[in-house]
């Protein structure tokens, strides 16, 4: 039995050192690592974990970093760490987490998010696309919008409708897509920055195996609360240092050039920093919290702090830059697998931030998740029109 302590886990990590070498093959390394438990060490044996203190997490990771070894770039399959390895943890069978959760940890396969629609975006659960029974499989037909990676990706979480006559709330399955079938086209939009970060997903005909259904039938709208939950904590929650991400930015530019500098905007940038500062410390608290369980509604705030500040932060960058922030680098198309915040210009993250009160859930609706779930204010009163 394993000795599930912080120096317990640290000989683990030096035993598997012993025989694998970090310097070798990297996919090889990672797949051991997984087999090993010692990828998501809270989790079951056979689920890439030991079944140890989620906390010990950090103790595996500072150790294997340490030594040098290769991660899993988890920038570049955001939404299979962050959103689908959880919904598929809690929610899927042992064959299906057999299938998917190695590949996904260790980067081979990415994964996107087919869930918004162009009348079904804050208002998902009024979905249109259709999944049909037929045989072993399921035919799909709708179309999919704001896809992140959905270029890059090989695997899509996917919510449909198999109940059209249901209240909106129910009749919904949720599936997992392969993005290389026969029936899916994916389109990139262009956004206001000049790239296509995001695409538009057309699903005709799309031919799914009952296999790949997750949960039961009609079950797909409380299955996706759980991966809704943890994109607001994927977007808003990522662990920083103090002055990590775009307040950084602000607060070297601050420093560096005092002849930008006003007066006027010395208390702005000053109350940037704080509203950050407790934002990361909320951000890590809130990791602390649901580190052995399901995100709750706390990520909803979370998330909303996060895009209030980003435009907030980027606007004074601006601002504070003068004519100079109004330039903006590249208007290059592009197909990124994520945005450059810290890498490009003022006016690409001022672009860039409009786009945080939107994705992962508009500030409205996570408003109303605080009030409601949080707060427990009433529910606020439907008006019939």
């Amino acid at each position: 039995m394993s000795d599930h302590t912080a120096d317990g886990l640290r000989a683990l990590v030096a035993a598997f050192l012993d025989t694998h070498d970090p310097n070798g093959d990297r996919l090889g390394f990672l797949r051991a690592r997984f087999d090993a438990g010692l990828a998501w060490v809270q989790h079951p044996p056979g689920r890439g974990g030991l079944g140890a203190p989620p906390q010990l997490q950090a103790v595996v990771d500072d150790a294997f970093a340490a030594a040098g070894a290769p991660d899993n770039q988890p920038r570049r399959n955001s939404i299979g760490l962050g959103m689908a390895a959880p919904t598929l943890l809690r929610h899927a069978s042992d064959a299906q987490c057999r299938r998917w959760l190695r590949p996904l940890w260790t980067g081979e396969e990415v994964w996107c998010q087919l869930f918004s629609e162009p009348d079904a975006g804050s208002d998902l659960a009024s979905l249109r696309t259709r999944a049909v029974p037929d045989g072993d499989d399921w035919v799909i037909d709708g179309q999919k919008v704001w896809t992140s990676l959905a270029h890059e990706a090989r695997w899509a979480i996917l919510l449909a409708r198999t109940d059209p006559a249901a209240p909106k709330h129910h009749g919904i399955t949720y599936f997992v897509c392969d993005m290389t079938a026969p029936g899916v086209q994916v389109r990139p939009l262009r956004q206001a920055t000049g790239e296509a970060e995001f695409n538009e997903v057309f699903l005709t005909g799309v031919r799914v195996p009952d296999a790949h259904r997750i949960g039961a039938v009609g079950q797909g709208w409380q299955i996706a609360r759980t991966t809704l939950m943890n994109e607001r904590v994927a977007i808003g929650g990522r662990p920083l240092p103090r002055e990590g991400g775009m307040v950084g930015v602000l607060a070297r530019l601050w420093r560096e050039r005092p002849e930008l500098r006003t007066a006027g905007l010395h208390d702005e940038v000053l109350r940037a920093w704080v509203g950050a500062e407790a934002a990361r410390l909320a951000a890590l608290r809130l990791r602390q919290l649901i580190a052995a369980g399901e995100p709750g509604p706390e990520g909803s705030a979370v998330k909303l702090s996060f895009a209030e500040l980003s435009q907030r932060i980027s606007g004074l960058e601006v601002e504070l830059r003068g004519s100079e922030g109004l330039r903006h680098d590249d208007w290059t198309m592009r197909r990124p697998t994520e945005p450059d915040l810290l890498g490009r210009t003022a006016t690409y993250r001022y672009l860039r931030a409009r786009g945080n009160s939107i994705e992962g859930g508009t500030s409205e609706i996570l408003r109303s998740i605080i009030a409601e779930r949080v707060l427990g204010l009433p529910t606020e009163p439907r008006v019939d029109r």
